[in-house]
């Protein structure tokens, strides 16, 4: 968007991953505004699709739970969504007539669980049959990735005294028991059948991806030197003391006040007040840093967490670009409000 001048006010925002795990990631995003750091975790808690069980039909249920419960624990188990991207909504398959049950918008799950002895039987994920190897539990397919891992634990467990072995046996039994549906008793019978289909959180929260999103603004900190000088070594640790959290320290070295975990401060100004109270404003200088943000996200498992901030910046684009393309500026404006406006250079 060119602006007077022939300047242009258009940002290339940046990211930088801090720490990455399967479930777990941590990034800063850079030179952008608020309005897109929170637009980005709008969409990925509620908007980056997935795939959970919508639709059950249960042949036999003689357990303690009705079908009601039995189905709603069932629809908020999470199952493996890496295709889910490439999947058809089934309100949108023109396969199956929008019924979804199909290859191109649904998975088919049996269950089929009798208990035949006086102990009771925990029915769990691990006894759903998924019609696609790609679309399991994710409590599953975690099992299934470690069974290498599993089986060098076996060795080691054989090399270790009794108890210890017995302790890692019990302690990979729990493991396994997977995501527990309903428990049965001599005599009760589970039977049932059930559609997995491609969704959204914002339609109902089974589909999210994100257990939790949360993004900071990072702080930048600067203390005064030549004021901090003139404090005791007392009133220095009382003034660290004050803060909640372990934003600050002294370096053992130097006695001086450093700054340790700029990311711990709250924005509390627990910190700025005691400096204030001791008779030492401009002490410290905290500011948010309005271009830079620290995103923590966390996924369910049904995606990794980095493929969820993939797909969520992809799914963004599709919208920006869906404002950009409207030619009925009513619905543009409905759907997308404030957001619709601004990209029309309203």
């Amino acid at each position: 968007m060119e602006v007077g001048g022939g300047a242009s006010n258009q940002r290339f925002p940046k990211i930088k991953i801090r720490e990455m795990k399967d479930e777990y990631l941590k990034f800063e995003l850079r030179e952008t505004d608020a309005s897109m750091a929170n637009a980005l975790r709008r969409v990925m808690i509620a908007e980056v699709p997935t795939i959970a069980i919508d639709l059950v039909e249960i042949e036999v249920n003689s357990s303690v739970l009705n079908d009601e419960f039995i189905s709603h624990r069932l629809g908020l188990i999470p199952l493996t969504s890496d295709r889910a991207m490439g999947m058809r909504f089934s309100r949108d398959c023109d396969a199956c007539d929008g019924d979804g049950q199909c290859e191109h918008c649904s998975v088919e799950f049996h269950l089929d669980v009798r208990c035949d002895q006086d102990q009771t039987l925990d029915v769990t994920s691990a006894d759903l049959i998924s019609t696609d190897p790609s679309v399991i539990p994710v409590d599953v397919a975690a099992k299934s990735s470690s069974s290498a891992y599993d089986a060098s634990e076996n060795k080691a467990c054989l090399g270790l005294r009794q108890i210890l072995m017995l302790l890692c046996l019990l302690e990979r039994k729990i493991y396994r028991r997977g995501i527990i549906i309903v428990k049965l008793r001599r005599g009760q019978e589970l039977r049932l059948r059930a559609i997995a289909r491609k969704g959204i959180g914002k339609d109902h929260a089974k589909w999210s991806p994100a257990a939790t999103v949360t993004f900071m603004y990072e702080p930048e900190i600067r203390i005064n030197e030549e004021m901090m000088e003139s404090l005791s070594i007392d009133d220095k640790r009382s003034w660290i003391e004050s803060s909640p959290t372990k934003v600050f320290d002294i370096d053992p070295n130097t006695q001086q006040v450093v700054v340790v975990d700029p990311e711990a401060y709250t924005y509390d100004e627990e910190v700025i007040k005691k400096a204030e109270a001791m008779g030492k404003p401009g002490l410290i200088e905290i500011e948010a840093k309005e271009d830079s943000f620290i995103f923590t996200v966390e996924s369910t498992g049904a995606v990794k967490a980095s493929k969820l901030v993939v797909n969520a910046i992809e799914v963004l684009k599709q919208k920006l670009d869906a404002v950009r393309l409207s030619d009925d500026t009513v619905e543009a404006d409905d759907q997308f409000g404030e957001l619709g406006v601004h990209m029309r250079g309203g």
